[in-house]
């Protein structure tokens, strides 16, 4: 955009132009479900295309405040729509790269006098430009510990937040819960987030086309047999346990093509097709401790 003042802007124009619908489009064939999450971007999008037509008119100068908190259960696609957002502000012209950097509290946080400061300074120059995405951000404030570090990597974060927020956007990602806790023990953070986005869980519809996907881009495929016993799976880990939506059956088609492979290798008598090769069957996800109820017993394993 132009530094000097226009009289009219043509938002659709500006949208066309701009990449931002490709950006969208992108997180729809990304993420199967989650239409209040996607809702909420496109609301945003239109927002930041309005603030920057208003600021080409001078009828704003000071930057938005773009920090965000994404919350929810883990596998819900946090990560994707952080990845799709810095994309999407750099498109609009309010990061200068774009880029992604996602860290937890290991990487901020030192072991020792002095060795903080460090940490969070050269994770947050890595992240200037772009988007930082600190995901459990409430691990960073552990006030039990009075030997803690994780209280000087949150002044560190807050005043950068502040000072430089038209050179990082900042998003927090957790459980609601404990973001929650973290917000009301840290309220330098509330005051700076504008942006609250919860992610639900998936429906188990929504988790077998993802499924779906998932086995596409590797060349599977199920049997009827097997379709049927990865629905039973999806619907018996849900309720078990350490379910983390997407990322849980991403575990449990890695562990059914392995009783795949040990299948066939164990059975082969001779040369195998590619759909023998390529084909899922009920005993690969039936062989699962799901089904024994061993993983409700053995919360130490969280796929198996």
């Amino acid at each position: 955009m132009s530094s000097e003042t226009v009289a009219t802007v043509d938002l659709r124009a500006e949208f066309a132009a701009s990449g931002v619908a490709e950006v969208l489009d992108e997180l729809d064939r990304a993420l199967i479900g989650l239409a209040p999450v996607k809702k909420r971007v496109r609301e945003m999008a239109a927002l930041l295309l309005v603030e920057r037509a208003r600021k080409s008119m001078g009828l704003t100068q000071a930057a938005p405040t773009l920090h965000m908190s994404f919350t929810g259960n883990p596998g819900t696609g946090k990560t994707t729509v952080a990845l799709k957002m810095a994309n999407l502000l750099h498109k609009l012209g309010y990061v200068r790269k774009g880029h992604l950097v996602t860290v937890t509290r290991d990487d901020l946080v030192g072991q020792y006098v002095g060795h903080t400061a460090p940490k969070t300074k050269e994770v947050l120059k890595r992240a200037m430009g772009g988007v930082l995405f600190i995901d459990e951000a409430y691990y960073l404030y552990r006030p039990e510990n009075e030997r803690d570090y994780g209280q000087e990597a949150i002044e560190i974060l807050l005043q950068v937040m502040e000072n430089q927020r038209e050179d990082l956007v900042v998003i927090l990602a957790g459980y609601a819960d404990r973001m929650d806790t973290f917000f009301s023990s840290n309220p330098g953070f509330r005051s700076r987030i504008a942006h609250h986005i919860d992610f639900p869980d998936f429906s188990d519809d929504e988790l077998f086309q993802i499924a779906g996907f998932m086995l596409e881009e590797q060349n599977y495929k199920l049997s009827a047999a097997g379709a049927d016993a990865l629905r039973d799976y999806v619907t018996q880990r849900r309720a078990q346990p350490h379910f983390a939506n997407a990322r849980s059956i991403r575990n449990a088609i890695d562990r059914a093509r392995l009783r795949q492979a040990n299948r066939l290798f164990e059975a082969a008598a001779g040369p195998l097709d590619a759909a023998a090769l390529s084909t899922l069957d009920s005993e690969d996800f039936r062989a699962s401790r799901v089904f024994s109820g061993g993983l409700a017993s053995d919360k130490k394993r969280a796929d198996p």
